[in-house]
């Protein structure tokens, strides 16, 4: 899977861009600030509809305009895609595919796969929970776009149940009204809530054998990469063998959901779903956040990623298919050990795109067409490309 054209309109620090990108190994490069990231992180939201560095689209349109617009050729096989994504802060995001009509932007979820590394990948094992959440709900819409609707759908329920809540707590009175309410929130939120902790159990799963292997072969280690899924309904948490279904999470989360109805009404706030959860990695007998050296986080989160690419790999035989590669300034962080290990990575995917500050920093195995990015008044620009 590659990109033969990118195009940004007011993203980030982009007034306009267009950019033709070869198969094999793309690389920009520019000091820190100028907009390497900005392109790296456009190519992964047409993927899953989420940056990896904010958690709203205001900051992805640039300052003073509307709206933002990636536009993409996604190629797989002899196939080719073109993909206009359109990205409207404080109302819906839409897609056109093939200069069709715009429509709801999930339907665009799937047409690209991608995985990327970035220096904010230490955050997967010292970072908050919902650091941890984004990465497995984000390997999901990938996998399943059809997801990407029970996401969406469950933040809004959510917000919904918190509103009513907030309102009961700010105004002292709990009625039967507020009763009434309540319940249909419940049943809504556990049925959008299965299907997403549904998801992830099945993704943690796949995850499982290569995240221990990857990890293995960067560190080089005796202790053993591991997770344990901590949630907030009781059916879910632990590690899986067999999988309960969406109706068994249901049911398991409306119990829970009622164990906590007079805790939730005095706080004003909902305590129990996947909104609530957390990924624990574990290093042996010990959890990472907290006890892993440096040297073995750093191992830990590419393992993360490594272990994703794998699973994607895994999920469409076609080697078409294989996610665009996204290194975005990670090799100035890295030893000579794992610069090799993560480059290697190269050499199974059809693109990749690596920006750095200082192309020393590349391994020579990395080869190909270089873009050179700079700023002029806040706004970005990539040059001519180089050998």
């Amino acid at each position: 899977m590659r990109i033969s054209h990118l195009s940004l309109t007011n993203y980030r620090s982009y007034t306009q861009l267009d950019l033709e990108l070869q198969p094999g190994t793309n690389v920009l490069v520019g000091r820190n600030g100028v907009g390497k990231t900005n392109v790296a992180e456009a190519i992964g939201y047409v993927s899953t509809h989420q940056s990896h560095r904010v958690s709203n689209d205001a900051p992805l349109v640039h300052f003073g305009a509307d709206q933002a617009r990636i536009r993409t050729r996604v190629h797989r096989g002899e196939r080719a895609v073109a993909v206009d994504l359109e990205i409207n802060p404080g109302k819906s995001n839409r897609v056109a595919i093939n200069r069709g009509a715009p429509q709801r932007a999930r339907e665009g979820l799937g047409l690209l796969r991608s995985v990327l590394f970035a220096p904010e990948d230490l955050q997967l094992v010292n970072g908050d929970p919902g650091v941890r959440r984004r990465f497995l709900d984000d390997l999901i819409v990938q996998m399943r776009p059809a997801l990407g609707g029970a996401r969406s759908e469950y933040d809004r329920v959510l917000r919904q149940r918190n509103a009513l809540l907030k309102s009961a707590r700010t105004s002292g009175k709990w009625t039967d009204e507020h009763d009434a309410t309540l319940a249909v929130w419940d049943e809504h939120l556990a049925v959008t809530g299965a299907r997403l902790l549904n998801g992830r159990l099945h993704v943690l799963q796949l995850l499982a054998e290569p995240l221990a292997a990857a990890y293995a072969h960067l560190a080089d280690a005796n202790k053993t990469a591991s997770y344990r899924y901590d949630s907030t309904v009781a059916l879910a948490a632990g590690q899986h063998q067999d999988i309960p279904s969406e109706t068994e999470l249901a049911a398991a989360m409306r119990e829970a959901l009622q164990g906590q109805h007079r805790l939730e009404r005095d706080r004003g706030v909902t305590l129990v779903g996947p909104h609530r959860d957390d990924v624990v990695l574990n290093l042996g007998a010990a959890p990472a956040k907290g006890f892993a050296s440096h040297g073995e986080t750093w191992s830990l989160s590419l393992a993360l990623r490594l272990a994703s690419y794998d699973v994607l790999v895994a999920d469409d035989a076609d080697e078409h298919a294989r996610p665009l590669l996204i290194l975005d300034d990670v090799f100035a962080e890295l030893d000579a050990t794992r610069r090799l290990r993560l480059a290697a990575l190269a050499d199974r995917a059809e693109q990749v795109l690596v920006t750095a500050a200082v192309a020393e920093d590349l391994p020579d195995e990395l080869e190909g067409p270089r873009f050179f990015v700079q700023m002029d008044e806040g706004v970005s620009s990539i040059g001519e490309s180089g050998g």
